[in-house]
């Protein structure tokens, strides 16, 4: 019987990591078709994955936190733009992230662009909302800045 519970206890769980799991794009093209119809933003993650030490830091003491997981599946539609070293990318993918890093004015990384975007007569014409990169302090502070451009307060 206890053999049992311990099962149940353990599929249980496995689904309840697999729901906190977030959804990352890399096609610009489908995040911003998901922004405009869940009226999010988008959350535009300039990193070098495999060698940029700052953007592996962001990653593990930010964008991997459950409360991050918890504030970005309210607030935003997550798109990471990957410029590796040592990972193949598609000639697409690539060129895709390219454009974006020269639209956006991306000059280092980690940069996180937050963005709405719409679609008229095949070119996307994005508004910006603010960027930041990597806050000292955790998850808190650098939720704080996000939610700050996400959800300016009007005077």
């Amino acid at each position: 019987m206890k053999r049992i519970l311990l099962i149940a206890f353990f599929i249980v769980g496995a689904f309840a990591t697999q729901a906190q799991e977030l959804k990352w794009y890399t096609d610009v093209k489908e995040a911003i078709t998901v922004s405009n119809k869940e009226q999010k933003p988008m959350l535009l993650f300039f990193t070098g994955s495999d060698w940029c030490g700052w953007c592996i830091r962001l990653q593990n003491e930010v964008l991997k936190t459950p409360e991050f997981k918890k504030w970005a599946a309210d607030n935003v539609v997550l798109v990471e733009l990957d410029y590796p070293r040592a990972v193949p990318q598609t000639p697409e993918l690539k060129n895709q992230n390219n454009e974006l890093q020269q639209a956006f004015g991306i000059q280092g990384f980690p940069t996180v662009f937050f963005t709405s975007a719409q679609t008229k007569d095949g070119k996307v014409n994005f508004t910006g909302l603010g960027r930041t990169g990597y806050v000292a302090g955790g998850p808190s502070a650098w939720l704080t800045v996000a939610d700050g451009i996400v959800h300016p307060k009007k005077s």
